[in-house]
């Protein structure tokens, strides 16, 4: 290590003109790495290099390096640096992250908010958090914030605290950014009356806008934004908000092309079995707009709650699973999803659906990815959809336990077979032991 180190040194003095080269037997090695490290001047590094590193630094890292030096406290106030920030805010009794420090806080929205331009609150389960990331909110004023993300690192905070608070703070930076690009405010208490804000001042520029579990926000709400931003090209939201009306919307000849719809599928009420349907043709028009939509979807509902689903052809391209899933929606899914190319199932409880996927593999041509837990496949038909779907199968996810040892393959053969189809080395997943 050190002869490469001391190589490296007399490399960089023996290329430096300013350098007077030491004659042969003047100088011992050690001498020279001095010489070496006294002309290497941290000081004097380019401001495009310190910036680049600063930006990789927390905030309380970046004061303290800007103390070092005037050449470093130059570059601590570069607006370059300031573009994109992320408030971290925890209470220390609950929260093992350490928490962005008042009164950085307070110097960066003196100092620093008219370049702040993408800014994101990272705060943990505490109403006091999503109190203290609000009150920031509502002062920045005096800037055009183009990315703004709400995170909550535990259960949502945001919803615990007042829904007129939180809407008064959101409202200031709706108001006062008229540049507002991609917006993030899932579980959070934003409710119609704000979204009508922030399409009055920033339709122009709204291209993705993420808003799942927000309970507050009607499909009249949504409506509205997708009536009035035509360049929203990501939006994410509960399937309640989901309407005909919204798929027609979105496929306005005057509107952009969509290019993500994610739709998380979850029981907004306990109980709550049935849900409302879709009709097809609002599906086509849609697809027929924007053909290369994804069209994401998160299932998180007992398997009673399922029947509404894939009666009809659904152009869904990405499907997971969170909870059991019947046999006849996976029987479904193979008849009536021909654009799906994720599927992920989490559970099926213990009957076979040897016969739904080899469905989905012979009518689903594009689909690349499959994962699977807490269900049964005989090893046979398992090799027979991986043979179906071949080499286009790029991710393949299957616990081992998953697959049923037959007449035809055991366990200690279906790694063979599965690779032999896919071109590459293949093994099941493995649940650890410790």
């Amino acid at each position: 290590m050190k002869r490469n180190r001391l190589s490296f040194m007399n490399k960089v003095l023996r290329s430096s003109p300013a350098v007077k080269q030491p004659r042969l037997g003047c100088c011992s090695p050690l001498s020279q790495a001095h010489m070496c490290a006294a002309r290497l001047d941290w000081g004097s590094l380019p401001h495009h290099v310190v910036l680049r590193v600063f930006q990789y630094l927390p905030l309380i890292d970046r004061a303290r390096a800007s103390s070092v030096c005037r050449r470093w406290n130059e570059v601590f106030h570069i607006p370059d640096l300031w573009r994109k920030f992320e408030f971290e805010l925890n209470q220390s009794a609950t929260s093992y992250f350490n928490s962005t420090h008042p009164d950085l806080i307070q110097q960066i929205i003196k100092k620093h908010a008219a370049h702040l331009q993408y800014v994101s609150f990272k705060v943990d389960s505490s109403t006091e958090s999503a109190e203290a990331a609000c009150g920031i909110l509502s002062q920045l004023v005096n800037c055009s914030i183009q990315t703004l993300c709400l995170i909550s690192t535990a259960k949502p905070s945001f919803m615990t605290m007042s829904k007129s608070h939180f809407v008064s703070a959101l409202t200031v930076l709706f108001v006062n950014s008229k540049s507002l690009s991609s917006i993030k405010i899932e579980d959070t208490p934003v409710d119609d009356p704000s979204l009508s804000i922030l399409v009055a001042n920033n339709s122009d520029t709204l291209r993705r806008l993420k808003m799942s579990s927000c309970p507050h926000v009607s499909s009249d709400g949504i409506l509205c934004v997708a009536d009035h931003c035509q360049g929203l090209r990501e939006l994410a939201l509960n399937y309640y908000m989901l309407s005909d009306e919204l798929l027609l919307a979105l496929s306005n000849e005057t509107h952009v092309n969509l290019e993500h719809l994610r739709i998380d599928v979850v029981s907004e009420n306990p109980g709550q079995i049935e849900f409302h349907s879709i009709k097809r043709q609002s599906w086509d028009a849609l697809i027929k707009h924007s053909p290369g939509v994804n069209v994401v979807m998160y299932f998180f509902l007992y398997e009673e709650e399922m029947e509404t689903f894939f009666k009809e052809e659904t152009p869904v391209t990405h499907l997971y699973f969170g909870r059991s899933v019947s046999k006849e929606i996976l029987g479904r899914l193979g008849l009536n999803c021909p654009r799906l190319v994720e599927l992920v199932v989490c559970a099926n409880g213990i009957q076979v659906i040897d016969n739904e996927l080899i469905c989905i593999a012979e009518h689903c041509k594009n689909l690349t990815a499959l994962g699977l837990s807490e269900c049964e496949v005989s090893c046979t038909a398992f090799i027979e959809f991986v043979r179906l779907c071949g080499r286009k199968l790029t991710h393949l996810s299957i616990m081992e336990d998953v697959l049923i040892p037959d007449d035809v393959c055991s366990l200690d053969e279906i790694h063979t077979e599965v690779s032999k189809y896919l071109g590459r080395i293949w093994f099941p997943d493995v649940m650890p032991l410790w």
